[in-house]
């Protein structure tokens, strides 16, 4: 994996902070799991769910389960999700069968998804047919398509949603990706702060493809992730890497030993 420093703050954020918390001590090593909600009903019926929410189905509370149990080894330290309720809840069905449902959670609002403006609640496909005539391609199918592939660049193709918004409103993919990185630097403050080891954080799949989309050269960084899929960040010696890209081992880990203790 490539690894690379990063500073994960605007211009106005390191305005706000002093310079004695700009840099994490170099010392530190932390893990960051950052997972993906589970599915929704938004996601069942094929809409668009950026800052728009829905809650879980029972499929997506099901497989929550499942990362909950393959994630029970891990020592966490800290818990983070945005304010939507599909990431929330995604963290209380994790957090219940870890047996730790009275742990802090805290609350990053950059943690949602991206905002898709105009598209919000509308069908995927028009949104991803707007997005292939602004790429030059045939359609959306073809878009989604080249995207499970690893074949479409994420920024380009996330700039194409802007670009095609009749809103106006939508998120850049630079908006996006400043916003994911600044709530990694926040959770990495806090946990060099703290002493913290391990980090879980729920997000959503754009979101996070956005978050390291200028910090791995690995292609699976431009394929969809899964619901429950996770993406690994390690932090050591002032540095970031990735280390997995929706990694779906966990849930099947879970699966795995709750179907044989249903038996």
């Amino acid at each position: 994996m490539k690894i690379k420093t990063w500073l994960f703050v605007t211009a106005l954020s390191l305005s706000a902070m002093s310079a004695s918390n700009v840099f994490a001590s170099e010392t530190d090593s932390v893990n960051i799991y950052f997972a993906r909600h589970g599915k929704t009903l938004l996601n069942t019926y094929d809409r668009v769910q950026g800052w728009a929410d829905s809650p879980l189905t029972s499929a997506g509370v099901e497989t929550a389960r499942y990362l909950g149990v393959g994630l029970k080894d891990v020592p966490f330290d800290r818990y983070y999700t945005s304010d939507a309720g599909r990431q929330r809840e995604t963290m209380q069905v994790i957090l219940r069968e870890m047996g730790k449902s009275q742990a802090r959670v805290t609350e990053l609002p950059d943690l949602r998804e991206m905002f898709f403006g105009g598209f919000e609640g509308l069908p995927n496909g028009e949104m991803a047919d707007a997005a292939a005539k602004k790429l030059g391609l045939a359609s959306g199918k073809v878009l989604f398509e080249e995207m499970k592939a690893g074949r479409v660049s994420l920024i380009p193709m996330v700039d194409a949603i802007g670009q095609s918004d009749e809103k106006k409103e939508a998120e850049t993919a630079i908006q996006v990706r400043t916003r994911m990185q600044r709530a990694l630097y926040a959770m990495v403050m806090e946990a060099t702060k703290n002493g913290d080891k391990n980090i879980l954080a729920v997000s959503s799949g754009l979101s996070m493809q956005m978050m390291i989309s200028d910090m791995t050269d690995n292609p699976d960084k431009n394929k969809p992730l899964s619901n429950a899929a996770v993406v690994r960040i390690t932090y050591e010696n002032g540095a970031y890497t990735v280390k997995d890209i929706g990694d779906m081992s966990y849930v099947a880990k879970g699966k795995a030993i709750l179907n044989n203790n249903r038996r």
